[in-house]
């Protein structure tokens, strides 16, 4: 079966750029880890990974070096791409951005917001990686100083949050809320109550469009996709937590300057 990824109206036609939000359709990997895992870091078989990882970069026409993706570490770090590396060189980040065509920018996640970043008139792209850390401590807002130092202006900015948990599935404790209403009052919009004491459902999609949108990034939009309810296209940490499986596999997502 073919890989099958999801494309954003937004990021649709835009001259020389390509990008796709991957799926699990179209993998080798077997078991918990069945279809597309992209994911080095999961301890899934890595020759599968590779194949795995070889039929994206093909679908993306770029050389299978030439995908390339972070040692995410929930952080606000977003770097320069001008080269490829190798996947156990892979710098600590998560965010990052470049000029340089036939780089493919792949962001890897099972619930956390994907998020490509285009500025077809300056042909700067990046990518970033949001977990709720992440989008609080700015990881967006670093990804786009990384494309302005590279020619970029955020109001020619196209942003997409992909594929990610939604706020029905996503409940979060009191630390996570507290931090997230700590840089305003008013994110508490972002929040639902929980049947549980001292709980809540965060909508981590409408808070990183909301950062996108102060950052002033000019057109954003997000596909509001369920990594957690959709099992037969998703990998899910919260979902194979839930089901006390051993580990998961990561989706990916990537944005290419052709």
């Amino acid at each position: 079966m073919p890989t099958r990824p999801i494309h954003a109206m937004e990021l649709e036609d835009l001259p020389g750029i390509r990008h796709g939000f991957y799926t699990r359709t179209g993998g080798v990997s077997t078991g918990i880890y069945r279809g597309l895992n992209c994911g080095p870091g999961s301890n899934d078989d890595a020759s599968a990974v590779e194949l795995n990882r070889t039929r994206v970069a093909i679908s993306m026409n770029v050389a299978p070096e030439n995908l390339m993706s972070l040692y995410q570490i929930h952080s606000a770090s977003a770097i320069p791409v001008t080269e490829p590396w190798t996947d156990n060189a892979r710098p600590q980040a998560d965010g990052m951005a470049t000029a340089t065509p036939g780089i493919a920018l792949g962001i890897l996640t099972a619930d956390c917001a994907p998020i490509l970043f285009a500025d077809p008139k300056a042909q700067v792209i990046g990518a970033a990686h949001a977990g709720w850390r992440g989008a609080v401590a700015g990881v967006a807002e670093a990804t786009l100083d990384q494309m302005e130092k590279l020619g970029a202006k955020r109001a020619d900015i196209i942003a997409v949050v992909g594929p990610a948990i939604s706020q029905e599935n996503y409940e979060v404790g009191a630390d996570l809320r507290t931090d997230v209403l700590a840089e305003s009052e008013g994110n508490a919009r972002f929040f639902d109550a929980s049947d549980r004491p001292d709980h809540w459902r965060f909508d981590l999609e409408a808070y990183v469009l909301h950062r996108l949108k102060m950052a002033g990034v000019g057109t954003m939009a997000g596909l509001s996709e369920c990594t957690y309810a959709d099992d037969d296209r998703f990998f899910s940490y919260r979902r194979t937590t839930h089901r006390g499986e051993a580990d998961y596999g990561r989706q990916i997502s990537c944005i290419a300057l052709s």
